[in-house]
């Protein structure tokens, strides 16, 4: 996750002045919240757990491997859901 956090953090900036990206973003750490059961029915969210991130994000980058995947100039699907993964990363500083 490391390695996650310190290549897409810096995209965090790109936030200020592309709404879009932003909004992708924020329906990634949405649907990852979701996927890794890291909802709940209060008004914050709790953290997603170390571990099931940290799986989660070697199986996507393994997938992007195995697709031979190159990160595009701009915000394709992978960009917003690595993105997603540094912020959920960064915001409950799980590094």
């Amino acid at each position: 996750m490391a390695r996650i956090s310190s290549g897409y953090a810096p995209r965090f900036a790109e936030f200020a002045f592309e709404p879009a990206f932003l909004a992708a973003v924020d329906q990634h750490v949405a649907e990852l919240r979701e996927r890794l059961d890291a909802n709940h029915p209060g008004l914050i969210p709790r953290p997603p757990h170390r571990e099931v991130l940290a799986d989660y994000a070697l199986g996507f980058l393994d997938a992007l491997d195995e697709i031979d995947w190159r990160e595009p100039v701009g915000h394709d699907y992978a960009v917003c859901r690595l993105t997603a993964i540094s912020w959920l990363v960064t915001r409950h500083d799980l590094v």
